[in-house]
């Protein structure tokens, strides 16, 4: 008897619509590839929250295999064009790379993430996610999701492996799951496996907010 096939990771529809925030134009990216020596790591969990082989991702960015390597080791610092192709491959943006430290962490910036420090990404779709977790290297991340009126994440059902869990902070959020529809308001809060097909919306014309929790981590 054949093996059912294997779900994948964690990809959000919103993510397949593509970023809006692409530039980058606010970062001087040469200077913080000077000073920053976690770049690394960075590449590594997200490459790994992704499932993808180093193979995989030399393919995509037309980088060897040996030299995404030691980038991930960090025996060798990308270029700058370099990181913006391994950025695209991941599909972030190049400041996704360079979580920023507080002096008052006392070396805790893989425990702490400062409001004003939180990672973001913005996707076609208007829904805005922010990283609340330091990092992806533990076994569930804590996302803040922002979705503006109307907006979605998609028509049709996915699936992938893992749980997820959530609070409404503001606004309302309707979830399908296995074609099962709920309206959730301000307060209400959700978990279920993520391999049950199941899709979202913010049916309002208020702006709604969404803490969510995903395991594994597959940003």
């Amino acid at each position: 008897m054949s093996k059912p096939n294997k779900l994948p990771k964690f990809i959000r529809p919103s993510n397949k619509s593509g970023l809006a925030n692409l530039d980058d134009q606010k970062i001087n990216v040469s200077k913080l590839l000077e000073g920053d020596e976690r770049i690394g790591d960075e590449v590594r969990d997200l490459r790994k929250a992704h499932d993808m082989t180093l193979a995989q991702l030399s393919k995509q960015t037309g980088l060897s295999q040996g030299y995404l390597s030691q980038i991930e080791r960090g025996l060798s610092k990308p270029s700058v064009k370099a990181l913006h192709s391994v950025s695209r491959a991941l599909g972030v943006t190049i400041s996704w790379f360079f979580s920023p430290v507080s002096d008052g962490d006392n070396g805790l910036q893989d425990v702490v993430v400062r409001e004003h420090q939180r990672r973001h990404l913005t996707f076609n779709t208007g829904i805005t996610d922010q990283l609340l977790s330091p990092n992806l290297r533990r076994e569930i991340e804590l996302l803040r999701c922002i979705f503006p009126p109307k907006s979605a994440s998609g028509p049709e059902p996915y699936s992938h492996q893992g749980e997820e869990a959530g609070i409404v902070v503001a606004g309302e959020l309707r979830l399908w799951i296995d074609e099962r529809e709920v309206l959730l308001k301000a307060g209400d809060s959700f978990a279920f496996e993520s391999d049950k097909p199941h899709r979202y919306d913010n049916p309002s014309d208020e702006e709604t907010i969404v803490i969510w929790a995903i395991t594994p981590p597959s940003y």
